[in-house]
Parts: C-alpha cells; structure tokens; sequence
C-alpha cells in the first residue's frame, strides 16, 4: 500500500484496514469517532491505474466492497465515486491511496505571498458606462449593434466585438436596467461583460500552478488592491509526488493527463469560490485570469500532452504566451473571464520562471544576478543588462522533505530550525506553528496542541548544515563514526551512523542517507549555476535572489554552507518571495508587463544541462560541503568553516568513483 502525498509505503496482511495501515506508517489521516464510520473525517480516494515507480497496479476492488457504515453514511452526506471511509475500508490487493487535505490532521501551511515593485496599473480590462438612447422605429438594429454604436458616440470605441457568451444575456440586462449598463471590454477590442447600472470594480486573478500548491491573489484591477490570497494543495500529487512521475503516469495511463488536467483545473474552480467568499465578492466579476506555472503544469492546465517533455530534447507545444477563455479551460466558476499564461523560457524552464524573471527585472542591471526558483526542478536564471540565461536544474523532491526519512512538507509540528550546540552536540529546534524552540519550557506545553511531527526541507538543510559546521559530518558528507565517543546523539547503524534529532514519538534522525540526498540536490543545483557562470566567463555573482516557497523560508547562509549557491556577500544574498506568482500580479495589473515578459523571454539565451558534457564533472565537485574546489571566501568571513581533511590519492580516487556512482543515482 502507497500513500499520497506522503509517499509512505508498506506491506500489510489482506484484511487490514487502510486507517491502520495508515496509522502504523504514521501518515496523517483524522478520525474522531475513533473508526465507527460516522463522522466522515478519515475519508481517503482510491487511485486507479499503474505505477511503474511503485511497481502497483492499484484497482478499486483491491479494497474491500463498500460496507454497510460506508453506505449510510452516504445517505446523508456525500461520498464520491472512489472515495472511501479509511476505517471501513480493507486491503484486497495493492492499492495506491490518496489522503486529501479535507482529511489531514495537519493540513498543508501554504505560505505564498507577493510584494510588486513600482508598477504603473494599465489593466487589459477596463469597465465603460453607457445610456443607450431611446430607439427610434425605424432604428431595426439588434441591440448588440445599439450598444457597440453607443460605446463609439459616448467613448470614441470602435470596430468593437460581442463576445458569445454576453449575447443570451444582453437583451434581458439592458431592458431590466433602463437601458443603462457598464460594459467591461478587454484589450479595447472585446465585450466580455454587460451589467446593469454603474460598474466601479472589475476583479481578476493571479494563479501561480505550482506542482505541491497552488496559490492565488484575487486583485481589484483598478486600484491593484489584493482583495484575497489563499492556497491549496495540487490535487495532481497523487499522480506523482515529483513532475517526471506525472510525465511518467500520463505515459503508461490512457487518458491520464486528461484526468490531471480535470484534477488541477477542479482544484482551481475551488480555490476561486475560497477566494470569493474571503473577499465577499461575487465570482462573476472575475474577468481576467493570468497564469504562471512550470512547463509540465503549463501543458496539464491547457489540456495538452505533457509526454514529450518527459524525454530529450523537451520540446514544449508551445512556448509563446496564451490567451484563452475561462470557459475553454473548464473552469465553471468564471464562465465570463478571460485568461493570459505568460510564455515558456525552455523545456524546463516555464511560465513561473518567466514570471520570476519580471519580478525580478535583472536587465534593469549592470550587476550580475542570479535567481533561482529551488523546487523539484530549479530553475536558474544568471545575467545583467547586457545578456542573460537560463537553465533547470533536476534538484529532486529532498529540498521539500521528501525522500528524507523523518521528511515531511511544512505542515504544523515540522522541524523547521535546527541548531547544534558545536561543543555538547545538543539540538534544539523550532516547528512549523510554534514560535518557541525546544529548549524553551513553554514549547513543551505546545501551542494549539502541535507536537513534532517530522522534518521539512528548511529543518534538513539547517540540520545537515549545523552537523557538518559542528564536525558530525565531514566535508564528504560522511557522519564521522568517531563522534559516537562525544554524544550518545551519534548512533550507529551498522554500516554507517545517524544523528538523533528528536527521540520522542515519533522519533527524527538525520540518517547518512538523508545527508546523501540532499548532497545530490544541492549538487545538481550547484553544478546548473555553475555552467551558465563558465558560459558567461564569470567567477563570481554580486547579487543572488532564492525565490519559492521554499526559498522564502530558507536561511540564505545555511545554503551557502551546503554549496547549494555559489560564494556570494551574505548581504547580497535574499529571498525573493513568491516571484512567479509576484510577476503574475504584474501581468494581471499592466498590459505593458505582458509586452514586457514576451519580449523578454525570447531573448533568454537556453542551456540544456542533460547535454552539457561539464555538467558530470561539476556535479562530483559539487557533491561535498560546501564545494571540493570552489573557494567561498565571503562565507568565511561569516562563518568559521571545518578545515578540510587531506586525502591520500588513494581515497581521492575512491571519492571520484564514488562520486560518480552517487550522479548516476541521482
């Protein structure tokens, strides 16, 4: 039995209920009348089709038929085809099954937010007020032809067009309103609206598709006011916890990028009426839509096949910017709204990146910038005024918690902070909803009932980081079994040693092959900005900017203790927020932004890591902290870095085989 988003897997006798498997693989699934089947809380959805990650073939009745509480509690609440109650359900076979957030204990903390720099509001969309005249009898004009002739007389608008879906509607809004309308016309060329009376606010969304959430900002497009943000989880996870696995699901299951694209676009509907009922608004005055999203999303979302990007060279469907409707996307909640996708940079480099890119603006500089949007995939932009590039870089899903052994996403009750004590070797740490670490008595009494949980991706990287700068791991991200002696944290597993984080229950460590993973992210990471700095003849950035989730939230000095970023001045070095979703903001306020990104992005010069033939040999150097060869001397003088042990050349020779065998893996 596989379990998502978790990822958590195991093996059970037939017969076994799926809340038990659950319960005894410690993934998070609620139930308050303790498994009678009444209250609904621990509903999960049944996963049908292959899994080659998983090696599943997960079918329906590969859990036990719907029981007797299951029916009558379908009576009197819904419980959708697949959706089953965990309690009442038992293994027949392998299955893979989905806990939605509805059902989590501790749902998804999805912390996006946007912040736009200086920005002259020129929305596409522009609301116009008309009384239309008395007709004369001989006037046999359709009312359609008296509207787009009075929007010329009263505000010089011509050869204007009726979108379709205006039309059924119109006659009966001009007579119900004394003939006295507000038209809101896009790009001064089509109705998309008419309503009665005076209009004074139009409304429209910037959506930001990222494959673990999505996020959103309902904005007044007039004053460019944020009304509303919210975010949910992507429902798509449970097709592929990483964007190769979504390729990969599509590919061995007919139908199966329809059933994402439903998936996403359903999700999008939900967090549409989220944000309506947030703001107190009504929906139908949403009229302008822009999206931003990876190239994967990007092609789910449209309804196009994303199997091509699955295999090199990666060549998108397209990678110009899109208009389309609401209505054509599926969306049902915004049947009058008309949505924008800014343009693809690259195979791998989407829509987000591009939204990064305005966001951030670099060709305004003369200094060299460096963003990267950390990720699954990240996706790395380097350049001035004078030129710019772009790559993506494949970093894995270790950064967000997962293939980590106590790994978890930022929900409440995971470790997030992590500092060792250089001399005891002792932790303490602060979670995800508690702002006390642990070594403050109050944190024992918990806040609002969090308890630790796991361990998220900023917990990792400062954790790996705090035991490699303490001397428990080495600069080969090696856990030194010589430090078992010092502290009774170092444990040994046999071959090799872990770090004991948390020895309650459940009980976290830092395991030698958590510190694998993250060497080979970071490793790829660094070696993807180290290319595009050989292709540009540079040694040095003076400016870095970490964008993303998860680059909101990550100590900037942490990650340059890893080497995921090259050596810069610590006061160079920030978060950029949510930059794909701040350029999206940009782009639902200005028309000029738009023209702005398009332009942009066809200039952006594509480096295609897979076939760089440097990228093996940067990798292997990359993979030790915080690099084998690179000096980081403005790090130095911040932190007191572990003096690096000499090797024979007998073991250096070891370490490059090694090193190599560890990026084949990764």
């Amino acid at each position: 039995m596989v379990f998502t988003p978790s990822g958590k897997r195991g093996s059970f006798p037939i017969g076994t209920s799926v809340l038990t498997a659950a319960r005894s693989l410690g993934v998070d699934i609620d139930s308050v009348c303790g498994g009678r089947g009444i209250c609904g809380r621990c509903k999960v959805v049944v996963i049908i089709g292959d899994f080659a990650k998983h090696g599943i073939h997960s079918r329906s009745d590969h859990l036990s038929p719907i029981s007797a509480p299951e029916t009558r509690y379908a009576l009197r609440s819904a419980l959708p085809t697949g959706t089953r109650l965990s309690c009442h359900s038992e293994l027949r076979g392998d299955v893979v099954i989905d806990v939605p957030p509805t059902s989590q204990v501790h749902s998804q903390v999805v912390r996006k937010e946007y912040q736009v720099r200086d920005l002259a509001i020129d929305p596409v969309v522009r609301l116009y007020y008309v009384e239309i005249a008395e007709r004369a009898p001989e006037d046999l004009r359709g009312d359609a032809q008296l509207l787009l002739s009075t929007l010329e007389e009263q505000w010089a608008l011509a050869d204007l067009r009726v979108s379709t879906h205006v039309l059924p509607s119109l006659q009966a809004t001009l007579r119900a309103n004394d003939w006295k309308v507000t038209a809101a016309i896009r790009d001064e060329r089509m109705i998309v609206s008419v309503t009665g009376g005076l209009l004074t606010r139009v409304l429209g969304l910037a959506i930001d598709v990222g494959s673990t959430t999505i996020a959103a900002h309902l904005c007044d497009l007039a004053t460019g006011d944020v009304l509303a943000t919210a975010g949910v989880m992507n429902p798509q996870i449970r097709f592929g916890e990483d964007l190769m696995s979504r390729v990969s699901y599509a590919m061995l299951n007919e139908g199966g990028d329809l059933e994402m694209t439903r998936a996403v676009r359903g999700a999008i509907d939900d967090l549409v009426v989220c944000l309506a009922d947030e703001a107190g608004v009504d929906s139908r005055e949403i009229l302008e839509l822009v999206f931003v999203c990876n190239p994967i999303m990007h092609h789910l979302l449209l309804g196009l096949s994303p199997v091509e990007l699955g295999q090199a060279p990666f060549p998108l469907a397209t990678d110009a910017a899109v208009t389309t409707s609401a209505r054509e996307l599926g969306l049902r909640r915004l049947d009058a709204a008309r949505a924008y996708v800014l343009p693809c940079i690259a195979g791998h480099v989407g829509a987000d990146a591009a939204g990064m890119l305005l966001a951030e603006a670099p060709w305004r500089n003369d200094r060299m910038m460096l963003l990267v949007d950390v990720g699954t995939n990240a996706e790395i932009i380097l350049g001035n005024r004078h030129r710019l590039l772009a790559a993506s870089s494949p970093t894995g899903p270790a950064f967000e918690g997962a293939q980590i052994s106590g790994g978890q996403r930022a929900t409440a009750g995971a470790i997030e902070r992590v500092r060792i004590d250089r001399t005891t070797l002792e932790p303490r740490f602060k979670v995800v909803g508690d702002d006390h670490w642990s070594d403050d008595p109050r944190f024992a009494e918990g806040t609002d009932g969090v308890r630790v949980t796991g361990i998220c991706g900023t917990g990792i990287i400062e954790a790996v980081a705090e035991l490699f700068l303490a001397g428990v791991v080495d600069a080969d991200g090696r856990i030194r079994a010589s430090m078992t002696a010092r502290s009774p944290r170092i444990v040994d597993d046999g071959r090799t040693c872990s770090y004991v984080m948390y020895d309650g229950d459940p009980a976290i460590r830092i395991t030698q092959n958590d510190v694998r993973a993250i060497q080979l992210a970071k490793a790829a990471l660094y070696a993807g900005v180290r290319l595009l700095m050989d292709r540009l003849g540079i040694e040095h950035v003076d400016r870095i900017r970490l964008a993303g989730a998860f680059g909101s939230h990550i100590d900037v000095k942490y990650a340059m203790v890893l080497g995921m970023i090259p050596d810069c001045a610590l006061e160079d070095v920030s978060s950029a927020g949510n930059a794909a979703g701040t350029g999206a903001v940009m782009a639902l306020l200005s028309k000029d932004a738009r023209a702005e990104i398009e332009a942009r992005a066809r200039h952006v010069e594509k480096v295609e890591l897979a076939v760089e033939p440097a990228f093996q040999e940067q990798f292997v150097a990359a993979m030790a902290f915080p690099h084998g060869s690179d000096p980081f001397a403005a790090l130095a003088r911040h932190v007191e870095l572990p003096v690096r042990e000499k090797r024979s050349a007998s073991k250096e020779r070891t370490g490059r085989r090694r090193g190599g065998r560890s990026n084949r893996r990764g």
